[in-house]
């Protein structure tokens, strides 16, 4: 079996052939007429009027039988087959293809269509073009990429021979598609917010760091989608906001979680929670059905129909039926025994982690669909106080296949309130947390001025990977991988 070297030069070669021709390999100008998807559409009319069209794409098979020559070719809407014939009128067409077509090659073909006697569309070609001539070989076609890590760094290879992997994409463009029409229709703004901030908000999550040499200042590339930006955006007298875009998270790397990953957040001046429940509801079901045709799905070994009725699950409740612990009530040393009991490694040793790992610990039991309601306020530093219970908030989080897959509060407008809280995000920061929330002072500012009462929402991709039940560095087209050792 020839190496790899070997048959990259077989194929210099033959580009040198075309060269001494005077055939240029990769010409800037393609004179296509039709993509493979418009040209099958239209087959009947383009084949019985015998009208002369083009059609280009990638060599995905070739097979020659004497005189003649059958190959597939791909163009990204389709695949085709074509005919070239060694006839008098072909004859410098059908040598010079069989000298130096190959596999992978992109060439441009004109004929007229017609059927096969085995009934295949096909183009009969009269002329052809070489488009680009590559230099490498396309995988085996039956096998394709193994490598999980080739894979993911040719990514370009793995969708050319996997259908289904490209099919993953379809479906992911027609999911933030379906979720800004969704938006749209209900008079939200469609807003853009930085992602580069002086102090990260909207979540608690280690951010990536970087410098601006023009300020001379350090910057982070935002963990949330323009959360506190949006929240601005009430107080201007924006009633309705949402942004679709790229969050950035310096942590681990998991079948749920990436580094670099799309969000979308929207914000409701005067809506409710019970009001915003709904909206995250018809959104989740709208978004099922029109990118998949169900609302059923099984994930993660779990079950779960979106469209069944969505019960609420006490934060505090929840993790005492499953542990045994009250978190609001429990010392830090009875959460840490709790925890080693149960064999769940933990970061950082305040009372914020532990209960955060002990809830972690408990939803991996819960199939949803569900609201996790009353949150503790601890771990929810942008959330109004709940009204029955000071030490909880007004928030939930939809539940789905053991996680959760979304945020939602009735956002803290209360500036003194919020002061506070940034002050014990300090204290944990201070005390090593890399993950609490930053103080904003020019937000708590800005709530001084007035923000009227608001509903928040954020979800992300992985709502998408947990619907098509794949690990979300699958469905990212290309995911970050370390540089290859030479």
């Amino acid at each position: 079996m020839a190496s790899l070297d070997e048959l990259r030069d077989v194929r210099l070669a033959k580009l040198e052939k075309l060269k001494e021709k005077g055939i240029d390999a990769y010409p800037s100008t393609s004179f296509v007429t039709h993509t493979v998807l418009k040209a099958t559409e239209d087959f009947d009319n383009l084949s019985e009027s015998q009208e002369v069209v083009t059609l280009g794409g990638r060599v995905m098979s070739v097979r020659a039988q004497g005189a003649l020559i059958f190959l597939n070719f791909f163009d990204g809407t389709g695949n085709f087959q074509a005919l070239l014939k060694n006839e008098d009128s072909t004859k410098d067409a059908f040598e010079l293809f069989s000298d130096v077509v190959d596999i992978g090659d992109f060439v441009e073909m004109t004929g007229f269509l017609f059927v096969t006697r085995t009934g295949q569309k096909t183009i009969q070609i009269s002329e052809w073009r070489m488009l680009t001539k590559t230099l490498l070989p396309l995988p085996e076609k039956w096998h394709g990429l193994q490598d999980a890590d080739e894979r993911f760094r040719k990514r370009y290879l793995d969708l050319l021979g996997n259908d289904e992997i490209r099919d993953y994409f379809v479906k992911k463009a027609k999911f933030w598609r379906t979720a800004r029409d969704f938006f749209n229709g209900k008079d939200f703004l469609e807003v853009e917010t930085p992602t580069l901030e002086i102090t990260t908000g909207g979540a608690e999550a280690r951010p990536f760091k970087t410098h601006h040499n023009d300020f001379d200042i350090d910057v982070y590339l935002r963990i949330s989608v323009g959360e506190l930006w949006q929240k601005r955006l009430m107080a201007g007298g924006f009633p309705r906001t949402f942004e679709i875009g790229k969050v950035y998270r310096n942590e681990g790397t998991s079948p749920d979680h990436l580094q670099e990953f799309t969000n979308l957040e929207c914000y409701a001046a005067f809506m409710n929670l019970d009001e915003g429940k709904k909206l995250v509801r018809d959104l989740y079901i709208r978004l099922a059905q029109e990118v998949f045709g169900k609302t059923e799905f099984t994930t993660r070994g779990h079950t779960f129909d979106l469209a069944s009725e969505w019960k609420e699950i006490d934060y505090v409740e929840e993790v005492e039926k499953q542990t045994g612990v009250n978190v609001l009530e429990a010392s830090e040393k009875d959460m840490a025994d709790a925890l080693e009991k149960l064999g769940v490694k933990f970061d950082g040793k305040n009372r914020e982690r532990m209960m955060d790992s002990l809830w972690k610990y408990c939803r991996k039991n819960i199939s949803g669909p569900a609201y996790l309601v009353n949150h503790p306020k601890i771990v929810a530093p942008l959330s109004k106080e709940n009204k029955n219970d000071s030490r909880k908030t007004e928030m939930f989080q939809p539940i789905i296949a053991g996680s959760e897959i979304g945020r939602a509060h009735a956002e803290l407008n209360d500036p003194l309130d919020q002061a506070k809280r940034f002050e014990i995000q300090n204290k944990l920061i201070t005390e090593g947390d890399e993950e609490a929330m930053m103080s904003d002072t020019e937000f708590v500012e800005m709530l001084e001025h007035g923000m009227p009462p608001v509903f928040g929402f954020g979800f992300g991709e992985r709502f998408f990977s947990f619907l098509l039940d794949k690990p979300i560095r699958e469905t990212q087209m290309f995911p970050l991988m370390k540089p290859q050792e030479k």
